[in-house]
């Protein structure tokens, strides 16, 4: 695996001017955006740190979408990040060839997916339809409500495009990309995604999309995540 992508390192004179831009400048931008932006907010504006939950409003549709928005999303995330961030030295030695990787990525993404899905339709139905939920909705709400959609669709459409080549080449392209983003190796990484799919790309944009509008959105709550309340010893609000 390590030498496909060290193939990839070699293609770095070949790549045009705008891949550089949008695969070795942008994501930067995007990135500190995301958290300089995110703390900023926190410092300046913590009275809206919150995610404006809408239950009071209407529960039972909320209920529905929400509880398999959040697992499919959640999962879609982690899957990502193990996926394109663990070095390939690592799967060698598990033994997971480049191939098999990519058929893990593709049967879990499209379960997650298809559940992300579902409970992520509930919800856009229950904003634009619900004239208290909708009344109470900003033009951000909608908005990154709507390009979270686009992203997971174009996600779930992938998975077709990857099934036409089974090889994993385009698997690794998209490792190398991001684990050297990571290393602050840009040029590097841009020729490792110069030739991989349009709908990879897109996906990847998209992405970065959602981290620009991720300091001015309700997405900012994911900082706050309870996790103190998994050690936390059980409080007994109210006695029967």
């Amino acid at each position: 695996m390590s030498n496909t992508i060290n193939t990839f390192a070699n293609q770095a004179s070949q790549v045009s001017d705008m891949n550089q831009l949008l695969f070795a400048v942008v994501p930067y931008i995007a990135l500190t955006i995301f958290f300089v932006g995110s703390l900023v907010r926190y410092d300046r504006d913590q009275y809206t740190w919150k995610a404006d939950s809408s239950q009071l409003l209407e529960s039972k549709q909320l209920r529905r979408g929400s509880i398999p928005f959040h697992i499919g999303i959640l999962a879609i995330f982690a899957g990502h990040f193990v996926g394109l961030l663990t070095p390939t030295e690592v799967w060698h030695v598990l033994g997971v060839s480049a191939p098999t990787k990519q058929l893990i990525a593709m049967a879990a993404g499209g379960l997650f997916g298809v559940i992300c899905f579902y409970g992520m339709c509930i919800l856009i139905v229950r904003r634009l339809t619900n004239p208290r939920v909708r009344a109470t909705s900003s033009a951000m709400d909608i908005g990154i409500l709507l390009l979270l959609f686009l992203q997971l669709v174009v996600g779930l459409a992938s998975i077709f495009v990857s099934a036409g080549h089974m090889d994993g080449e385009e698997m690794l392209k998209l490792m190398s990309w991001a684990q050297n983003i990571l290393i602050f190796n840009p040029t590097t990484a841009a020729a490792s995604i110069a030739s991989v799919h349009w709908i990879y790309k897109l996906h990847i944009l998209l992405g970065m999309g959602i981290f620009v509008l991720f300091p001015f959105s309700r997405l900012v709550h994911i900082w706050s995540v309870p996790l103190k309340y998994l050690r936390r010893n059980y409080q007994v609000v109210r006695s029967k």
